[in-house]
């Protein structure tokens, strides 16, 4: 067979001969931009030949302190498509994480969207190896700054070369893009990400027991650009032709929704507390979300009532799915097979509930207490993986040995796996809920409480106990037409049909808002922190 190396701008090269007319409509600051693949490529080659320019060589890493817009797109197939390292930094970490990350990335360039220029300002004295700073932004005149030396992307654009060509003698497992984690504990690691990986992951997502990702659809990314590329998406839909709908900065459910209408958008992609918000404008709007075929939720479990939400109210398919930053992220999807179509409307309910199966590509095993569990759905244990797009180490990070021990990634998420293999998140290693030497899994507690009418989120920790070790406290958000008064009797009640007595939390706790990490999932070491304060614990 023919070795052609697998590249990333091959991808933007096939999106500009093949699919010229079809279109990237971009919300920025000011404006709604529509652009064709066409002028994507033209726009996207001018950026590699001012890369050039700016001294960019081979294996520099190119950082991005953006939102989900075309120019971010553009640097996304730009830097790669040079030889260089596109590394999406996540803005909303910590200043520190933020400065940690740039400095250990060693980045040479950064793209920053000109409402993050005041965050880069107050941190530049303590950025090490950045020799350029470019503003992404419509207006015609540069905004002033203390970035030394500050460029405009559209002015660098205007002198740019729109023939430049993509660099053919890219080796397939060098790398093309960098993420880090969002840092829930200790400091960030990082993770390349090599050309063929990010290849054979976009191949991943048009499988059609995957996203099904085809020049048909319609995509928004509402997963943001910086946290895992938007779980590959920009990649795979530039790739297959897909029109890409880029919601912008500070997106609100209501735009969202509007979009949804007015683009006729097909497949769009987030967390699941972005799909709690759409849901609530969704019930309170008139939108026709008629074109939705797929709404994909990862990055945590999704609540079952949730999912009962969209499928069964709103009529719009709900798939779970599964990955982390060092799986590039795609892992398993959820889906019913084929002969499941026959389930009662519960049992496909509780199907798709599940993160589903892996997909082709990616190996996994299980390991519990004794070695690798029974496919029983009752044995618990760590998920690991390997795979052609699942990370080999960290960059430059002593956490390589223990995180990719004997060739797998230990995950750090608990699992149950059925007889058909179909995988379900337990709970994170170190949220589980350790009682009487017994397993208190929070997650399937949170899903538990989200299926309650009143409820608007929930997440359940864990709180020392003298004689248990632990156990269970639930933190509840209550909806705005429901009142705290008999409703925590009312939650409880609603538990105990449900679950073993053990399993029962303690308490609930109600909140204003559950914090959240970066990413937008259950900040729970700061939750834990919040409760021990009320309840005056001391570890």
């Amino acid at each position: 067979m023919m070795q052609i190396p697998l590249s990333v701008g091959s991808m933007l090269e096939h999106a500009e001969k093949f699919f010229p007319k079809k279109q990237v409509i971009s919300q920025t600051h000011d404006k709604l931009h529509h652009l064709t693949y066409a002028e994507v490529g033209k726009r996207t080659r001018r950026l590699m030949s001012v890369l050039n320019e700016l001294g960019a060589k081979k294996g520099d890493k190119i950082g991005t302190l953006a939102w989900n817009h075309h120019r971010h797109l553009e640097v996304y197939f730009a830097a790669p498509g040079i030889g260089a390292v596109l590394h999406t930094i996540n803005i909303r970490l910590a200043p520190e994480h933020i400065i940690y990350i740039i400095n250990h990335a060693e980045d040479k360039i950064l793209f920053i969207d000109e409402d993050i220029l005041p965050l880069i300002e107050k941190i530049k004295d303590q950025l090490k190896t950045v020799e350029a700073f470019v503003v992404m932004t419509d207006k015609n005149e540069k905004p002033d700054s203390a970035l030394k030396p500050l460029y405009s992307y559209e002015e660098l654009l205007h002198t740019g070369d729109p023939t430049y060509p993509f660099s053919t003698d890219i080796d397939e497992n060098q790398p093309a893009g960098m993420c880090y984690t969002s840092a829930t504990t200790g400091k960030p690691k990082g993770v390349i990400y090599s050309h063929r990986g990010i290849v054979l992951h976009s191949f991943a997502l048009g499988l059609a027991d995957s996203a099904a990702i085809s020049e048909s659809d319609v995509s928004m990314p509402v997963v943001p650009q910086f946290h895992v590329n938007a779980w590959g998406t920009p990649f795979a839909c530039t790739w297959f032709g897909s029109t890409q709908v880029m919601p912008g900065p500070r997106f609100t459910p209501k735009l969202l929704a509007e979009f949804i209408d007015r683009f006729k958008v097909t497949i769009t992609a987030g967390v699941p507390t972005i799909w709690l918000g759409l849901l609530r404008e969704l019930e309170q709007g008139n939108y026709d979300t008629s074109s939705l075929r797929a709404v994909l939720c990862g990055g945590s479990a999704a609540p079952l009532g949730l999912i009962k939400a969209f499928e069964q109210k709103l009529k719009i398919p709900f798939y779970h799915a599964y990955g982390a930053t060092e799986t590039t992220p795609l892992v398993t999807v959820s889906r019913l097979k084929s002969y499941q179509l026959d389930l009662t409307e519960d049992e496909k309910l509780k199907e798709r509930s599940r993160q589903g199966i892996l997909v082709p590509g990616v190996e996994m095993k299980v390991i519990g207490n004794n070695g690798e569990v029974e496919w029983n759905d009752e044995e618990m244990g760590e998920l690991l993986l390997r795979g052609n797009w699942i990370a080999s180490e960290y960059y430059n990070d002593d956490r390589t040995d223990s995180a990719f021990a004997d060739g797998w990634f230990h995950t750090g998420d608990v699992v149950t796996v059925d007889e058909e293999g179909t995988i379900k998140i337990v709970d994170r290693t170190k949220d589980l809920i350790k009682s009487g030497g017994e397993w208190i899994s929070s997650v399937d507690l949170e899903n538990a409480l989200m299926a309650h009418e009143a409820v608007f989120e929930a997440s359940v920790i864990a709180i020392p106990d003298a004689q248990w070790q632990e156990r269970p406290v639930a933190c509840v958000v209550l909806k705005e037409d429901y009142s705290e008064s008999g409703m925590k009797e009312k939650l409880l009640e609603f538990l105990h049909p449900q679950f073993a007595k053990f399993w029962i939390p303690d308490d609930v706790l109600f909140f204003e808002e559950i914090p959240k990490t970066s990413v937008g999932k259950f900040l729970k070491r700061q939750l834990r922190e919040d409760v021990k304060a009320r309840y005056s614990v001391q570890e």
